[in-house]
Order: C-alpha cells, then structure tokens, then sequence
C-alpha cells in the first residue's frame, strides 16, 4: 500500500498535464484560427476597385525623348520626366532597370513623361503625379484575363500633334471643383484648386511587339467592352493623373507641344517582372483596391 500512494499521485499528474496539453492544443488551434480569419479579413472586405498605384515625384526635363526620338538629344519639346531617375534621349531597358526611382513604391523604375507645362512661359511642375494601374473599361471576364505589361513596353499616349479637340483624348479639370466642366483644353479653375490632367492609355496589346513604327498601334483601346481580334491581350488600363499647383485664366497656360489639348504621355515600363505579375495577380484579376506595395487596402 505504501508503494501504490505514489504511484496513484503519478497518474494524477499524468492525467492533470495531459489535460492542460489538451487545452493548450485548443487554445492554440483557437488563436491559429483567429489569425487566419484577422488575414483573411482584408481581403473579405476589400474595395471592388481593380487597382493599383504609383506616385512618382518629378525628376528632372530634358529636350529628349527615348520613345520619339532616340539617340537624338534635344531633338524633342521639353518633357518633365518622372520616375527613372536617368532617362534621357539614348535610355535603353538595362539604364531603366538599374535606375534609381521618384517613384512610391521605389521598385518601380519605370519611366513616365510629358510635355512640360508654362505658365507665363515659367515652367510648372506637376505637385502630385499618380499613374493608376487599372481594370476597367472591358466586361469582367477580360478583366480577370488580364495579363502583365511585358517588360521593355514602350507606349505613347494622346496627340502631340492634335489641332484641336475633335482629335484630341486630353481631359483637363480642376480638382475639388466639380462644378468646373471638364475639358480638352485648358480650364479657368478658381483660387484654392489645382489645374487636373487625365490620360487614359490603351490597354489591348497585340501580344508580340514592345514598340511599333507610331508608338501606339501595338495596343489599342477597347471595343464594346472587350479587346479587338488584332489585339486580344488585356493589360491593365494605365491612367496618368498630373495635378498642376495652377489656377486663373487658362490664356497664361500652355504645353511645350502647345495648346492643352496637345496633352500626351510616354511609358517606357521597367516594372519587375514578378512585381507587376503579382500585382496584376493580387489586385487586378480579383477586382481588389490595392495600395503602393500592391498589397489590399
């Protein structure tokens, strides 16, 4: 009897520590679980809005354009470049790629340019310049097909050489004043706003080629919701968004291409490849609002 007490006391602490080691299991499973579902939350109640962003800083102008005229220094207007900190007119993809960046986030090195803005015949650079990666514009079964920009692409949007609006895709507003119509030229935005320019690039590729003769024929811009048989390759909608710290009459304004309705982008896109794959992935296929490290707002 004597060696049974301690024996019986033993399986009483073997029966109490597989009890807590049982808890213990629950409780982990518990908090496992809780954190997957915290993870998961986000994307549960992400913003339905295909896209993602880049901010991107001025960087510096040049009569150079690598697009229009490469090798060809100070052949150009006068571009404000932004972005790829090296652009110039001889660029080339390995410059890009090796690039520091303006822009958030800092992985792209992509380079975006326009025509630089006078106002009274002083250059004005844009205070906040945003190039929206998006899905839209096509039905929902394209968006989810889209595919990355392929590396190297190089794209001109808008009409340089535009005469007027009827040939023109330039749109210009005044931010935080909606009751401002928005134009194709130049508006009077009053005291307290910013002069706003838009510019939608086509997103259609045609699959093969990263440049062509005009800059723009190997993508174009969608038809009835859907890409043409001639470009069936949906990449995402680049939208340039340039807000100017300009108001008042718009006769003091112009473009180094001209008149407003001159309004044109290059992109020359750098973005790593599996950066813009998992963005394109994680935020425009599942119709989701990212934010600069392509992650769910």
């Amino acid at each position: 009897m004597d060696r049974a007490a301690p024996l019986s006391g033993t399986h009483r602490r073997l029966r109490l520590a597989t009890a807590i080691g049982a808890l213990l299991v629950l409780l982990g499973t518990y908090v496992v679980s809780t954190t997957e579902r915290a993870d998961a939350a986000p994307v549960a109640n992400a913003i339905r809005v295909a896209e993602f962003p880049a901010d991107c800083t001025y960087s510096h102008r040049l009569p150079d354009d690598p697009i229009i005229f490469p090798g060809l220094p100070g052949a150009s207007h006068m571009h404000s470049f932004f972005g790829a900190t090296v652009t110039n007119a001889n660029t080339t993809l390995p410059d890009l790629v090796n690039s520091p960046s303006t822009c958030n986030p800092r992985v792209d090195v992509s380079s975006y340019w326009v025509p630089t803005l006078y106002r009274d015949n002083v250059p004005v650079e844009p205070a906040i310049a945003t190039f929206y990666y998006l899905g839209e514009g096509v039905r929902s079964d394209v968006v989810a097909n889209t595919q990355p920009f392929p590396l190297g692409l190089r794209l001109v949007a808008g009409n340089a050489k535009a005469t007027g609006s009827n040939d023109s895709i330039a749109r210009w507003s005044c931010l935080h004043a909606g009751h401002v119509p928005p134009s194709k030229d130049f508006v009077n935005c009053p005291s307290g706003t910013m002069l706003e320019s838009y510019l939608d690039f086509p997103q259609c590729w045609n699959g093969r080629d990263l440049d062509s003769p005009d800059h723009k024929s190997h993508l174009a811009y969608p038809v009835n919701q859907a890409c043409p048989s001639t470009h069936p390759v949906h990449v995402p909608k680049l939208r340039q968004v340039l807000r100017y710290p300009v108001t008042g009459d718009p006769s003091r304004i112009r473009l180094a291409s001209g008149p407003g309705y001159t309004m044109h982008g290059d992109f020359f896109n750098a973005w790593p490849v599996a950066e813009m794959a998992r963005r394109v992935q994680d935020c425009i296929r599942p119709v989701i609002k990212c934010g600069h490290d392509g992650r769910p707002i």
